[in-house]
């Protein structure tokens, strides 16, 4: 299908162009292209996007809704306040395993500069809690590039993000049951419900890999365990991380248990990220659940250390630039000063990331995110 648009109205779809420019990469069907007078945005025309289309499942429209007015009525109970963090940003916290979309501003007076779709309302909300917020939520709508788009992936995701002054990461752990089991459908799969089941991730890792972390804690001694479980790797050298994941994706993920929620807490701290490192032993204080052998939640003891940050920052963003400037992925700009915010002041807090679309997906017993978001992104590009 073909739309042109008159040139008076070109500008305000100026910030798609960057969107669709990137997403013919992925779609040959895609493509845009601009005249002097007339813009003109060419894609496929879908049954999903058809008024009246019996693809759109609007009995689970239904269940998003009252979940989500069940939670915020938990959320506004507890005394957090609900806030609403835009969705573009002119910097990300430098994670190289997430991929960006990146838009352009253009203003006739204050020029253009590149924005970011954000892949999580982290940044924002940090802000907010150390401008004194107190506890905090939002629902935001989420975005990540360059993914596996199937029954568990859409590059667009709706993402419930909440943070909770003077907890830590295993307040968060009972509070995220207590939310779930008060949210709850009525003919919700126990296998849903808490109380949760807990492993540290060097259990996990001895009883489906048979490797003990604390004994492999050098990337050589890593590689040498991977290799007797058959893992082929790479000639080159890798980072301890992405042994590791190579072990854990193909021995332990698939072997976890699902007759309920299941959390694996004490990350390795080998893995960077911005969750505080624990006192008895080489780990971070997060954790993340499963549910239905599907990754469903995210949560750190946050860092505060403004220095620990700042060098998160500089080592991330240097990793990320080389990588990516190979190979003409998205360098998404990462502000040092951000570190800044983590004074003496900054509140103690731990924050859970949690994937609305996939929670509903498996409380309504659907076996893909199509099935419960009203526009999936396979059939904007025409895929089904």
């Amino acid at each position: 299908m073909r739309i042109d648009l008159p040139a008076s109205i070109a500008p305000s779809i100026a910030p798609l162009r960057g969107f669709i420019h990137r997403a013919h990469r992925v779609h040959p069907m895609i493509s845009t292209c601009q005249t002097s007078t007339t813009a003109r945005i060419v894609m496929p025309m879908t049954k999903a996007f058809a008024i009246g289309s019996s693809r759109f499942n609007f009995q689970a429209a239904k269940q998003r809704s009252r979940l989500l007015k069940a939670m915020r009525s938990w959320f506004d109970s507890h005394g957090y306040l609900e806030v609403d963090t835009p969705l573009l940003s002119p910097d990300l916290i430098p994670e190289p395993t997430i991929h960006t979309f990146a838009t352009t501003f253009s203003h006739e007076f204050l020029g253009s500069r590149e924005f970011y779709l954000v892949p999580s309302p982290e940044v924002f909300m940090k802000k907010l809690l150390a401008a004194g917020s107190g506890s905090i939520y939002q629902f935001s709508h989420c975005f990540r590039n360059n993914e596996q788009i199937g029954s568990h992936h859409n590059p667009e995701f709706t993402m419930l993000e909440y943070y909770t002054l003077d907890a830590d990461e295993q307040d968060s752990m009972a509070l995220t049951e207590e939310l779930l089991a008060a949210t709850a459908p009525k003919n919700c799969p126990d296998h849903l419900l808490p109380p949760f089941r807990k492993m540290s991730m060097a259990a996990a890792c001895h009883a489906y890999a048979g490797i003990d972390l604390e004994k492999n804690q050098d990337v050589r001694d890593l590689r040498r365990a991977a290799l007797r479980l058959g893992l082929s790797l790479p000639e080159e050298p890798e980072s301890w991380e992405d042994t590791f994941n190579r072990i854990f994706l193909t021995f332990v993920e698939p072997s976890l248990p699902q007759d309920k929620p299941l959390v694996l807490d004490k990350y390795p701290i080998q893995i960077e990220c911005l969750a505080a490192e624990d006192e008895t032993g080489p780990w971070r204080k997060r954790w993340e659940m499963y549910a239905g052998g599907v990754e469903l939640a995210n949560c750190y003891d946050e860092m505060r250390d403004a220095q620990k940050i700042r060098a998160y920052y500089r080592k991330e963003y240097a990793k990320l630039s080389t990588e990516r400037s190979q190979n003409g992925a998205v360098i998404p700009d990462a502000d040092l000063s951000f570190a800044d915010i983590f004074t003496k002041d900054f509140p103690r807090c731990s924050g859970v990331a949690m994937g609305m679309d996939r929670l509903l997906m498996l409380q309504t017993g659907i076996t893909s995110l199509k099935g419960v978001i009203l526009f999936p992104f396979p059939a904007m590009l025409g895929d089904g």
